[in-house]
């Protein structure tokens, strides 16, 4: 009985958690935002117009699109595709929220997201040895990738930036990740009928740091977001070959599961970095010996 109650407790304390902050961690940010609500761009699907609607005070969401809503928690689950045990672990790396005091609702401060200042080629000594920690070459970052500057909560901050096909960013430093509205898969295209995928920009630089060629010779597709998974099946669907690098922790070996079976010319290659999260801890924590003999004994088609 005491079990049961403390998980209670811990569920009632995690719905109280600003869903504009757990929008904001997951990348989302608002198009309009007024003292009593505030309107997204719906994190489930592809859209032009704000269909996602937060109340600020009740602290629920209500996706007019799809004609679903709830709590904090029902949303964590539904965008990350994870268990109730899973989102509140995701609610805990903010434990300095979690206090006796509660969340000021009277609406004065208005959260006005990531706004970028301005992109150009990467050139700070920061995020040169950024890429370099992560075995990134500038020469393979700048084919795809800005040093992007940025404000947030009115502070300036600059980070390795992936523009979506939205004319969104993803954005990446050593201190952590972020993203600006909307958000969206990022394609770059050659008109080729082969296909390379992956989750994060961090994988596709890698997957060009050890095949270069790829960029030639496929299309390149950065998801940026399982969640965008399932909008993709019919525009994957009509490659004649498609590699997947998707990560192989739980969601990312269910989301190839699911391409496999829609796709039926798709192949999962994340058996490369069997062992790690993604290809990018593989290729880290590799040596390059390593990294280059497996890279080598497969083929791509």
């Amino acid at each position: 009985m005491k079990k049961e109650r403390t998980n209670k407790l811990t569920c009632e304390r995690a719905r109280a958690f600003p869903i504009e902050k757990a929008l904001a961690k997951l990348g989302h940010f608002p198009t309009r935002s007024t003292e009593k609500e505030a309107w997204f761009l719906s994190p489930f699907r592809t859209e032009t117009q704000a269909s996602f609607k937060v109340s600020k005070k009740l602290n629920r969401w209500y996706d007019h699109g799809e004609g679903i809503g709830g709590n904090v928690i029902d949303l964590v689950c539904k965008i990350t595709k994870s268990s109730v045990k899973e989102a509140l672990m995701f609610f805990e790396q903010d434990q300095s929220f979690f206090s006796f005091q509660q969340r000021p609702s009277n609406g004065s401060r208005k959260d006005e997201g990531l706004k970028v200042i301005h992109a150009r080629t990467i050139r700070h000594c920061g995020l040169l040895n950024y890429l370099f920690e992560r075995r990134i070459s500038i020469a393979t970052a700048s084919t795809i990738c800005k040093e992007v500057h940025y404000l947030f909560e009115g502070r300036r901050y600059f980070g390795i930036g992936l523009r979506n096909r939205s004319e969104g960013w993803e954005l990446r430093n050593r201190y952590g990740k972020g993203s600006t509205s909307p958000k969206d898969v990022t394609m770059i295209g050659n008109r080729s009928k082969k296909l390379a995928v992956t989750e994060g920009m961090f994988d596709m630089l890698s997957l060009l740091e050890l095949r270069p060629e790829l960029h030639k010779t496929h299309d390149l597709l950065v998801l940026n977001s399982t969640a965008f998974v399932k909008r993709m099946i019919a525009e994957i669907g009509e490659y004649e070959n498609v590699e997947l690098f998707l990560d192989r922790d739980r969601t990312g070996m269910e989301m190839t599961e699911l391409l496999l079976e829609k796709c039926p010319n798709s192949r999962d290659i994340s058996f490369l970095y069997e062992g790690f999260k993604d290809m990018n801890e593989w290729m880290v924590k590799s040596t390059e010996d390593e990294v280059r003999k497996r890279i080598q004994d497969v083929s791509l088609s």
